[in-house]
C-alpha cells in the first residue's frame, strides 16, 4: 500500500516535522495503529487470518517500549501522525526495532529512513549497540528500505520470501560518547500529552 499512482510524492520539509518520544497509550500513536493493522490484515489475513493484526500489535507490553530500555517515536507533520516506529530491549546491547510505519498517503517522501535515524540515534544514545528487526515476506518495500540504509539480512536474499517466513536484519551501531552532552536531540520535539 503506497501513495496514489500517477501522483507525485509531496517534498519533505523537515522545518514542518516534529519527532515525538510517547507512550504507547498517548492518542497521537493511535493512527500508526490503526493503519498498520490494516496493512497487516491487508498483506497477511489470508494467511493468519483477519484480526491476527491486532493480536500481533498487542503481543508486547506497553511498557516494553518505555524508557529505560525501549522507545516509540512520532513523526507529525503540521500536528499530524504520518510516521512512526519502536524500539524495545532484545538483549543486554540490542534493540529491536518494531511498528515501523509510514502512513499511506504519505510514502516516497523519505520518512521510512527519517524513523529510522532517529529511532537508530536515540537507541545508540541509550547504549545499545547494535539492531535486530523483522519484516514480513510481503512487504518488498520494507526490505529493500533496510537494505539500502545499512542492515544486514539474516536470509538467503535469493530465496523467495514466502518460504522464510519473517526476514531478519541486523545492523551495528556506532559508538556514542558516554559523555557527550544532551545525548539524542529529535528534529524538534514535544512533551506527551497529559
Amino acid at each position: 500500500m503506497t501513495a496514489e499512482p500517477g501522483l507525485r510524492p509531496r517534498p519533505l520539509d523537515r522545518a514542518a516535522l516534529t519527532v515525538l518520544t510517547l507512550p504507547m497509550h498517548d492518542p497521537r500513536v493511535r493512527p500508526l495503529l490503526d493503519e498498520l493493522a490494516v496493512e497487516y490484515d491487508t498483506r497477511y489475513g489470508d494467511l493468519f487470518g483477519r484480526g491476527a493484526a491486532a493480536e500481533e500489535l498487542n503481543r508486547y507490553p506497553a511498557a516494553e517500549f518505555e524508557e529505560p530500555n525501549g522507545a516509540l517515536l512520532v513523526i507529525q507533520e503540521n500536528g499530524e501522525s504520518i510516521a512512526g516506529g519502536a524500539f524495545r530491549r532484545y538483549d543486554p546491547t540490542t534493540a529491536e526495532l518494531k511498528r515501523i510505519w509510514t502512513h499511506s498517503a504519505h510514502r516516497r517522501r523519505g520518512l521510512g529512513r527519517l524513523v529510522l535515524a532517529e529511532l537508530e540515534a536515540l537507541a545508540a544514545a541509550r547504549g545499545y549497540t547494535r539492531l535486530y528487526l523483522t519484516t514480513g515476506p510481503r512487504q518488498p518495500e520494507a526490505k529493500h528500505l533496510y537494505l539500502d540504509t545499512g542492515y544486514l539480512a539474516q536470509f538467503d536474499l535469493a530465496a523467495d520470501p514466502e518460504t522464510i517466513g519473517p526476514l531478519a536484519f541486523t545492523k551495528e551501531l556506532p559508538a556514542v560518547p558516554r559523555n557527550r552532552p544532551g545525548g539524542y536531540r529529535a528534529i524538534r520535539s514535544r512533551p506527551p500529552l497529559s
